[in-house]
């Protein structure tokens, strides 16, 4: 490397943003946090933080979410690179995006470092509010709700919801809620059949007519 200067170039920082989706009364939530810290300071956020020099970026994510909402053992896909470049009035910013789906009963998140509370925000509602959000965050949270259902119609990421068993209903109603849309009971129970299996058990201690449960091939 004799005669390369890197002063030559400008210089720019990675960030991750860490998008953690979950489903809690039967709506779609994303983990947000409350900024500390300008800029945007009191504006919602996804957690995320600065990639460090010598770290890399699965590193970053789990470090991240850490630091700044308390989770850990959470795994994280890395969904898109956001690198419009004014998106952060700092600096020039580039932000790889990273994604999970996690039982709401397994997010024991705090407010963590640089952040005043922790909370889940309705996707949906978020979406079409003009609700101010800190950064292009909005943008990743929408492309990421996009994701989420493209990966309903080719992956089972949607038996992560349920328990071990479950019923067809409860099935069908949280695959709905991933693709954001109803759909048409024949067709989804044709859609899942080869993914299922029936059980000897059904629902019981309930008022309607029990039903059968299921579980997971």
């Amino acid at each position: 490397m004799k005669g390369y200067d890197s002063s030559q170039f400008e210089k720019l920082s990675v960030a991750v943003d860490l998008l953690t989706f979950t489903v809690e009364d039967n709506r779609l939530k994303v983990l947000m946090i409350k900024r500390d810290e300008t800029p945007f300071a009191g504006k919602i956020a996804l957690p995320g933080v600065f990639v460090g020099v010598n770290e890399t970026l699965d590193a970053a994510a789990v470090r991240g979410i850490k630091e700044e909402t308390g989770l850990k053992n959470i795994y994280y896909e890395q969904l898109y690179t956001f690198g419009d470049v004014k998106r952060d009035p700092r600096m020039r910013i580039i932000s790889v995006a990273y994604m999970a789906l996690v039982p709401v009963g397994q997010l024991d998140y705090v407010a963590g470092e640089r952040t005043s509370d922790a909370m889940l925000v309705d996707v949906e509602d978020l979406l079409a509010s003009r609700r101010s959000v800190a950064f292009d965050h909005k943008k990743i949270i929408e492309y990421g709700r996009q994701r989420l259902a493209n990966k309903v119609e080719y992956t089972d990421i949607a038996f992560h919801l349920v328990g071990e068993e479950f019923t067809l209903p409860e099935l069908q109603k949280v695959y709905e809620i991933l693709l954001g849309r109803e759909l048409y009971k024949a067709n989804f129970r044709k859609k899942v059949a080869d993914m299922i299996e029936e059980t000897d058990y059904v629902t019981t201690g309930q008022a309607h007519r029990p039903s059968r449960l299921y579980r997971r091939k």
